[in-house]
């Protein structure tokens, strides 16, 4: 859910912080008060369009934020964050934008610097925003298929993760196969090419881990000198005369000697006698090495002419001998594809046909129960119309096929939602349903339905009841407070039936402040909720009636909303 809206510098507002419950959050106010500025700062937040004309005049720029609690572990919105390698803690999401003065904008995820494209993905997953003059996504026919597949729920889940599996096989493999008709002579140049390669990485006979072994090697060649006489020195100092082993035996037989005198030297003389004939073994070992020390200027020679070849080996197939190696492998598995071409196309070509055949197969599968899980769509669909008093609507979900027998990525099929608001009038697509009243009621019906099932965070209704009153207005007052069952609706409304259902009522108002306008928002509870819903019932005369009209509407409102959860 939208938890906190924080505006700066938007259009009339100077400063604005709304904070936001669950349910339903209704907007309320005079014509021009900049209720629909609200919905535009949430729209620019969601990676809407921006236009300098936003910026408060006399501002450098414009600032929204607004911060989402999300619960669901599982939420798509976190896939799509991790996409981004965006961090978020305890489920929470904080969006940003400012917009500037000189047309730049500053989009952020978490403290994330993103693009305007990042920050709309993100919050299509959170927001969806529905005017009375936009489409959006339940009027864009390419999104009407994943709505079914959402409705149809786990059994297509299923049938369509083995159906990618198969797709995904199926695509690697023509990828491969396109390669096989490549013109004869760039495969002829790229064989050449291949083997001259693969022939020059054979001679070097590369070994793992040579080029660490040689580097250590020449540094020793290199130090050789400084080597040997470090080693000598320090074999003088050990075992020349009256040097450190000499000096060390002396304290040995001293210690000896008083150990056979008093016990508590034993363990010292013990100590002094072992490092005596440690030192020993250590001197006669230096001594061992020194004499077979030799300093060779031919291997020096090899060692630079075998890095200097590894060096002009890693220029052109790898940073390291290990990644060239790898890259020896890959190419001579693309070299015998190349060599045996004809005989690996009649084996990918029989592949091929029978991925194509499972695809087929699970493409019909999926038709299958798409069209039983429209079946039932239909029906629901339906029955929400009845209760919007459209009884006489038909809806229906069309089927056709891709051309050609094609396959994408969701199976062969392409849907389409099809309406008729009128008894006697054929079903068109819904896409060109054009009645304000008919279409706000045909989408709060799609919105009840699959608002269960898009997993959307916040659902924003501005103005979708222009156009409607008496029994409609109540069952589309009903219907929205449905949707906020299942996700948290903002709704602006100039209906009473619509306020009466809220959860969380809202008063916009313009304010005049030092020769400027600003808009200010405000919590409606109690009586001046009721004094606002007497206001809307009547116009802007307050009654005793239009009073006790307006607690009528509020206490049946919140017996249906009892009943409603």
């Amino acid at each position: 859910m939208l938890r906190e809206l924080d505006i700066r510098n938007f259009a009339i507002i100077e400063a604005l912080t709304v904070s936001f419950t669950d349910g339903l959050t209704v907007l309320t106010g005079e014509t021009g008060a900049g209720k629909s500025i609200i919905i535009d700062a949430v729209h620019l937040l969601a990676g809407g369009r921006g236009s300098q004309e936003f910026i408060r005049h006399g501002a450098k720029k414009a600032e929204i934020e607004g911060l989402f609690s999300i619960d669901e572990e599982k939420h798509p919105v976190f896939t799509k964050l991790a996409e981004f390698g965006i961090d978020s803690v305890d489920g929470d999401i904080l969006l940003r934008r400012e917009l500037n003065d000189k047309g730049k904008n500053v989009c952020r995820v978490n403290g994330k610097l993103v693009t305007i494209s990042i920050l709309r993905e993100v919050g299509a997953a959170l927001i969806d925003i529905h005017g009375q003059h936009e489409t959006q996504e339940l009027m864009d026919e390419k999104q009407h298929l994943h709505l079914l597949d959402q409705f149809a729920g786990g059994t297509l889940s299923k049938a369509k993760e083995s159906y990618s599996h198969t797709y995904d096989k199926y695509m690697k493999l023509k990828r491969e196969f396109a390669s096989y008709n490549e013109n004869e002579q760039q495969i002829a140049q790229r064989i050449d090419l291949l083997t001259f390669q693969l022939r020059e990485l054979e001679a070097a006979e590369l070994v793992a881990g040579e080029e660490e072994e040689l580097l250590q090697e020449r540094k020793k060649l290199h130090n050789f000198n400084k080597i040997y006489e470090s080693v000598s020195a320090a074999h003088e100092a050990i075992q020349g005369e009256s040097k450190g082993l000499d000096w060390v035996g002396s304290a040995m037989s001293e210690l000896e000697h008083a150990a056979s005198v008093d016990e508590q030297f034993g363990s010292h003389s013990e100590l002094v006698s072992g490092a005596f004939y440690q030192l020993q073994d250590v001197a006669s070992e230096i001594k061992r090495l020194v004499d077979q020390m030799e300093f060779d200027p031919s291997r020096l020679n090899e060692i630079e002419q075998r890095l200097a070849l590894l060096q002009s080996l890693k220029r052109k197939y790898g940073a390291s001998v290990e990644d060239m190696l790898l890259y020896y492998e890959t190419q001579s598995d693309e070299l015998d594809k190349l060599v045996n071409r004809d005989q690996r196309l009649q084996l990918d070509q029989a592949k091929l046909k029978e991925l194509t055949d499972d695809l087929r197969v699970e493409a019909e599968e999926l038709t299958i129960l798409r069209k039983k899980a429209a079946g039932k769509l239909g029906k629901a669909i339906m029955e929400q119309l009845r209760e919007l008093h459209m009884g006489k609507a038909s809806f229906e979900v069309h089927f056709s096929a891709l051309p050609n027998g094609r396959f994408d990525r969701h199976g062969g099929d392409v849907v389409s939602f099809y309406i008729s608001t009128n008894l006697g009038e054929p079903l068109k697509p819904l896409t060109k349903v054009a009645s304000g009243g008919e279409l706000s009621r045909m989408m709060l019906a799609l919105k009840t339905i699959f608002s269960r099932h898009q997993g959307i965070t916040s659902i924003i209704f501005d103005e979708v009841d222009t156009g409607v009153s008496g029994r409609v207005a109540q069952a589309i007052a009903e219907k929205i407070a449905a949707i906020s069952v299942h996700s948290q609706v903002l709704c602006i409304s100039h209906l009473p039936q619509v306020a009466a259902m809220a959860d969380q009522h809202l008063f916009i108002e313009k304010k005049v402040e030092k020769q400027r306008t600003t808009t200010a928002v405000h919590e409606l509870d109690g009586h001046e909720r009721t004094e606002e819903m007497s206001r809307m019932l009547s116009g802007a005369e307050i009654t005793d009636l239009t009073l006790q009209h307006a607690e009528e509407l509020l206490t049946l409102a919140k017996d249906r909303k009892l009943a409603m959860r």
